[in-house]
Formats: structure tokens, sequence, C-alpha cells
């Protein structure tokens, strides 16, 4: 039968496909199981995320999104970055995120220097100079 003729391809399983090579599309909330939010610490853009080099105990029920997200987290990256590079959507990437950190396999990796946090006047420039634009 003519796919175009039966409203496009079809997958095993009787999905609609978009096109032959595509495969079925995924749809973010089945990544993280319909879950929205991460059940432990509020994880932001800027949040930098460092794996902790241990090993997972059930390296299985890691999805492939998340061994991916271990391995670039071998050096500190954001989670901006990380949804940028794993061309995921921000929320799905802070579920699976939050899941690594629950299980101990990443950190966040904070910032050293408590007085650049507090300099009131560094971020009166920061918020002048980002009005100037």
């Amino acid at each position: 039968m003519d796919p175009s003729v039966s409203g496009g391809p079809r997958g095993p399983g009787r999905e609609r496909w978009i096109d032959e090579a595509a495969g079925p599309v995924v749809r973010p909330y089945a990544m993280t199981r319909g879950r929205t939010r991460a059940r432990g610490e509020p994880l932001d853009l800027v949040t930098i995320l460092v794996a902790i080099g241990h090993a997972p105990a059930e390296p299985g029920r890691l999805t492939r999104e998340q061994r991916r997200i271990l391995w670039l987290c071998r050096r500190p990256h954001t989670i901006a970055d990380l949804a940028s590079d794993l061309d995921l959507p921000f929320g799905v990437l802070r579920v699976l995120a939050g899941d690594l950190l629950d299980s101990g396999l990443v950190g966040v990796q904070r910032w050293t220097s408590p007085a650049a946090q507090t300099d009131q006047n560094l971020l009166r420039r920061v918020l002048d100079e980002l009005r100037a634009l």
C-alpha cells in the first residue's frame, strides 16, 4: 500500500512516522515518564553540573539521554548548554539531570568566591549593561 494514501509511513507498532527515515516521534514527557519537575534541588539555566565519577549502581536503568548527560558532564556544563548540545527541551533535561543528581552521579558546581556573589556594585553594573542592550 502507498504510504501517502494511508496517511504516511507506519512503523512496526503501526505508529505514524513523519518520513521513512525519521522513525517514531517521541514526546518529551515520555522521556521523563510524565514528570515535569525534578524532585530535588531546583535546577535553572545556569546551574553547572559535573559528573562525580561514580559508576551507576544499575547502568541499565539510565536512559540513553542520561548516559549522554553523564558523558558530557565529565567537564562542567550548564543546564542550558546540555539542553542545547543534546537537543532536548529545558524541562526534560532538568528532570533527567535531577534524577542523576538525586542518584549521586552528578553534582552541582558552586561558585568558589562568596564575595563575587554578593558584590552589589558588580550586580548594579551588570544590570546597567543589560539595560543598555
